[in-house]
């Protein structure tokens, strides 16, 4: 079972440990290896969101949900994060920092069960390439909502401050495309599941 008050309270707990980033990505991958538990406890994912299950200032835990082939442009988190999915797949490209730009460094791609730990000077970018939605568990090391961060738009790659409200704005856009998507199929017809999803 997934109790959300009960995976917070672990992780302020880690936050005492030597490594604190370590001792999280290791409940966080407890926690998603348990999908059926988290959709239990958060709902089975069906729209885009950026949901908030706790913030202070030195932790902050969300649920993230990408809709069908959404892309989020590059960002920074500014702190550490332990990222993991549990439904879908997630495909990141992590940039470094050239000047006031960025350039692509490398990419990887996770499937449900996975986990990744970003350090605070990581900037990447997200893709869902699945037809279905992609939900993941993420906890920051930090305050996620209030602390200064940055954002590159395409297609130049300028360095902007970050705000949520065009995360917001991408997530709709991509909820839109795929009930659009869905309701272009002819009738009786239905997306097959992928694996994973």
């Amino acid at each position: 079972m997934f109790a959300v008050d009960e995976f917070v309270a672990e992780c302020r707990s880690a936050l005492a440990e030597s490594h604190p980033s370590l001792a999280v990505k290791e409940l966080v991958e407890r926690a998603v290896s348990d999908p059926g538990a988290i959709d239990a406890a958060l709902g089975r994912p069906q729209a885009g969101d950026l949901r908030c299950l706790y913030q202070s200032l030195d932790l902050t835990v969300v649920q993230l949900v990408w809709p069908p082939h959404v892309q989020l442009f590059p960002h920074d988190h500014r702190m550490w994060a332990a990222s993991g999915i549990y439904r879908g797949a997630e495909d990141n490209v992590f940039f470094r920092r050239q000047g006031p730009t960025i350039e692509r460094l490398s990419s990887k791609q996770l499937g449900p069960g996975d986990v990744v730990l970003l350090g605070a000077e990581v900037v990447h970018s997200v893709r869902n390439p699945r037809d279905s939605y992609t939900a993941a568990i993420h906890v920051y090391g930090g305050d996620f909502f209030g602390a200064p961060r940055s954002q590159w738009d395409a297609p130049a790659l300028i360095e902007r401050p970050f705000e949520m409200q065009s995360v917001r704005k991408v997530l709709d856009a991509a909820d839109r495309a795929a009930r659009a998507a869905t309701a272009a199929l002819p009738v009786g017809s239905e997306r097959r599941g992928e694996p994973g999803a």
